[in-house]
């Protein structure tokens, strides 16, 4: 492992990560490994990067695991500073995993989407260290057009306001082609940003109709809600009934979702608004277990994007229905 970057100098003010880093779980007892306190200390950040890296909560687990393992055998002389470190050692394995999973995403059956997560008060075991744009589904799918070095750089610097010093020393790059990488990925990223936020009123009172249009039948009540460049995008991974190809186009995604509602066991679905990657969303259950995500793009007071994972293996860490509320 290469030299690390010190931590930044006291005088700075700190970026969003450091705060939350301050919140340093020290451990009771004095037996507690210091490698671990310090891990546990970081852990969120860590997960946080890999989530939003990967669009995965087993493979964001699994590089977390790796990253500890690695932890507990580097030597002390080679750690300079251990947020440096561990979010350098972090971050490589993600890309590593990005340039694997891409020839596993070829193979995959159909869309390949994010895995979903609930992010509601009180629904975040997974302690992401903060909501906000760069968790949202739309965001997450928007990244899978970057590279793996791209994306990375991109993360660190506009995400978690890391300082070029820092990426290069990350990515082992020189802090010129971290600039020339980022300038490249913000054209991407641009491209396809909405130039208008929609308040969270607005995206819950049209995920509101959608759903009554849809469960109704409602063909031109839909069709109202929707942009005339609509995309719909849906992932079932080969296990479920799931399009294969996006759907593009006002009539025919409302096509599409009537279609799709019709086939479904609707009596038997339990339908229930949540926080969904800190958008609003509709978790399905089917005897209690999740059925089904589906959370919105919103954009000038229309539907731009509808994201629907049926994928069981994506919603199996997702929490049941609890038995009082079916």
């Amino acid at each position: 492992m290469p030299d690390i970057l010190p931590d930044k100098s006291p005088d700075k003010s700190p970026n969003r990560d450091d705060c939350d880093a301050l919140a340093v779980k020290q451990p009771r007892d004095a037996e507690v490994p210091v490698r671990l306190a310090t891990f546990d200390q970081y852990r969120s950040l860590l997960f946080s990067v890999a989530y939003r890296m990967l669009g995965s909560v087993a493979d964001a687990e699994d590089m977390l695991q790796e990253t500890f393992i690695r932890w507990q055998q580097a030597p002390d002389e080679e750690i300079r500073s251990p947020r440096a470190y561990l979010i350098t050692i972090v971050s490589r394995l993600c890309i590593n995993q990005l340039q694997s999973a891409r020839v596993q995403r070829e193979e995959y059956v159909g869309q390949w989407l994010p895995e979903p997560i609930i992010t509601g008060p009180g629904s975040d075991p997974l302690e992401i260290i903060r909501v906000d744009e760069s968790l949202s589904m739309a965001f997450l799918v928007m990244l899978e057009r970057l590279t793996p070095v791209e994306r990375a750089v991109f993360l660190l610097r506009e995400v978690f306001e890391y300082e070029y010093s820092e990426i290069a020393a990350v990515l082992s790059q020189s802090e010129a082609n971290c600039r020339q990488i980022l300038s490249r990925a913000r054209q991407h990223v641009s491209a396809m940003r909405p130039r208008f936020q929609t308040s969270e009123r607005k995206k819950i009172d049209l995920l509101e109709l959608f759903l009554k249009a849809t469960s109704s039948g409602d063909m031109e009540g839909l069709v109202a809600l929707l942009a005339s460049d609509v995309v719909l995008r849906s992932d079932g991974g080969g296990k479920t009934v799931a399009a294969l190809n996006p759907i593009r186009g006002a009539d025919k995604v409302a096509r599409g979702a009537l279609g799709a509602a019709q086939k479904l066991p609707l009596k038997n679905l339990v339908h229930r608004l949540a926080q969904i990657n800190g958008e609003p969303g509709v978790v399905s259950y089917l005897a209690g277990k999740p059925h089904s995500v589906l959370t919105l793009e919103v954009a000038d007071g229309r539907i731009q994007e509808i994201y629907i994972v049926t994928n069981p293996e994506k919603l199996a860490h997702l929490p049941e229905l609890p038995a009082d509320a079916g």
